[in-house]
C-alpha cells in the first residue's frame, strides 16, 4: 500500500509521445488547450499555466506589487513554499492561527493580524477542504486587501457550489508529481479581473507578450518588454502530461471521495481519534485525510508495524529560521502540530486497502 499515488494514464503517455515526436516541446498549443481544459472540466477562471505550483503562489503575489515592509497573512499549516513565495517579493509573512478541528485558516486571529503593513491574504485549502471563503473575503474587502489562495491541495474542490479557482483575486494551483493531477512539475494561476490575467500571460514570459508578438524577416519576434517578467512558462511536453491526466481526473476524485466517506462513517467513534470537520456547503477533493489522535507516536508504530504508511505530511513552517521562528503562540496551531496524522487516501487504494486501514485504526495502540 503507497501512502501517495503518482497516476500517470495511458492517455498522458500517449500525449507527451505525440508532443515528443512533434519536437514541439516548448511553450504553445499544449499549454494553451491545457488552460481550456481547466476551465471546462474544474470550472476556473483566467487560467494561466506555469512551470510550478510555486511560481504560480508568487506570480499571483507580485501581480500585487508587493514592496518591502509590506506583510501577509496565512497560516503555518502548509508547504514551506507558501512563505517563500512571500519572502521573494520582499514582503513578510505573518502566521495566524488555526481552526484546530479543520487545519484551516482562522478568521478570528487572521483579522487580529491586520494592520497597516498588511496587503494580502493567503488562505490555504488545507488537506482539500475549502476554507470559508466567503468570511476571509469579506475581510479582506473591509480592509481593502488582497485574497490569493493556495489550491495546491484543492484541485475539484468547490466552495458554496462554485469551484476553487473561481472566486478570489487569485488561485494558485499545483500539478507537482504527487498533487491529484501532475505534469510532472507545473502550476496555474488563476485571475479574477481581466487585467491581471493578461499581465499574467505576459510575465510569466520574460515579459513579453508572445501572443502578440509576430516574428519579423530577421527571424526573431517584434516585442518590447516594459516590466521585469520570469521564465515561469509550462512547456508543452508538461501540458500534454497534464491533459492526459485531467480526462480522467473527475472518476478519480468520485473514487477518493467515496473513500473518505467510509473512512469518516467507521472511524466516527474510534477511542483516541478525532475526525476533522466536514462542512456541508462544500466540497473536499481529498488530497490528505487527516485524523487529529492521542499518543500518536504509539499510533505510528502500531500503524507501520502492519505495513500501512501514515505521515503528518506538512508540520507548521513557522519553526523555520528563515521566518524568524515562532513569533506568536497560534494554540490551535500548536496542538494540531501535536496530534495530527494522515491516513492513506488516493484512487489507487483497492477495497481490501481501505479496509486494512480501518480494521487497523479500529483495533487501537
Amino acid at each position: 500500500m503507497d501512502f501517495f499515488q503518482t497516476t500517470i494514464t495511458k492517455e498522458a503517455i500517449s500525449m507527451a509521445k505525440k508532443t515528443l515526436d512533434s519536437t514541439f516541446i516548448s511553450a504553445g498549443k499544449k499549454a494553451i488547450e491545457l488552460e481550456k481544459e481547466l476551465e471546462k472540466k474544474i470550472g476556473v477562471k483566467n487560467s494561466v499555466s506555469l512551470n510550478s505550483g510555486t511560481s504560480s503562489l508568487h506570480l499571483g503575489l507580485h501581480l500585487m506589487n508587493l514592496k518591502k515592509g509590506d506583510e501577509v497573512i496565512l497560516p503555518a499549516q502548509t508547504f514551506l513554499a507558501s512563505g517563500l513565495s512571500i519572502l521573494m517579493t520582499g514582503a513578510k509573512p505573518v502566521f495566524c492561527d488555526i481552526d484546530y478541528f479543520t487545519g484551516n485558516i482562522c478568521t478570528h486571529s487572521l483579522e487580529d493580524r491586520i494592520n497597516s503593513k498588511t496587503k494580502a491574504i493567503m488562505p490555504i485549502h488545507y488537506g482539500g477542504l475549502p476554507v470559508d471563503l466567503n468570511e476571509v473575503n469579506k475581510i479582506a474587502k473591509s480592509y481593502n486587501l488582497k485574497v490569493i489562495e493556495d489550491a495546491a491541495h484543492a484541485l475539484g474542490s468547490t466552495y458554496r457550489g462554485r469551484p476553487i479557482g473561481s472566486i478570489s483575486d487569485f488561485t494558485a494551483f499545483s500539478f507537482q508529481a504527487i498533487k491529484q493531477v501532475t505534469a510532472g512539475d507545473g502550476g496555474a494561476l488563476c485571475c479574477k479581473r481581466i487585467s491581471d490575467y493578461k499581465r499574467a500571460r505576459k510575465l510569466r514570459w520574460f515579459g513579453i507578450d508572445r501572443e502578440a508578438s509576430k516574428v519579423s524577416i530577421l527571424g526573431e519576434r517584434v516585442f518590447e518588454v516594459e516590466e521585469l517578467g520570469f521564465k515561469y512558462h509550462m512547456n508543452d511536453l508538461a501540458a500534454s502530461i497534464a491533459l492526459g491526466n485531467l480526462s480522467s481526473y473527475s472518476k478519480r476524485l468520485k473514487r477518493v471521495r467515496s473513500i473518505a466517506k467510509k473512512y469518516n462513517n467507521e472511524l466516527n467513534n474510534v477511542p483516541g481519534v478525532r475526525l476533522l470537520k466536514t462542512k456541508n456547503d462544500r466540497e473536499n477533493s481529498y488530497w490528505l485525510f487527516t485524523i487529529l489522535v492521542e499518543k500518536r507516536d504509539d499510533f505510528i508504530k502500531m500503524m507501520l508495524s502492519k505495513e500501512i504508511p501514515v505521515s503528518v505530511v506538512h508540520q507548521a513552517i513557522d519553526r523555520f529560521e528563515i521566518f524568524g521562528g515562532k513569533v506568536r503562540k497560534n494554540i490551535n496551531q500548536r496542538k494540531f502540530d501535536k496530534n495530527q496524522i494522515c491516513i492513506p487516501i488516493h484512487s489507487g487504494l483497492t477495497n481490501n486497502d481501505v479496509r486494512r486501514v480501518i480494521g487497523a485504526v479500529k483495533e487501537g495502540w
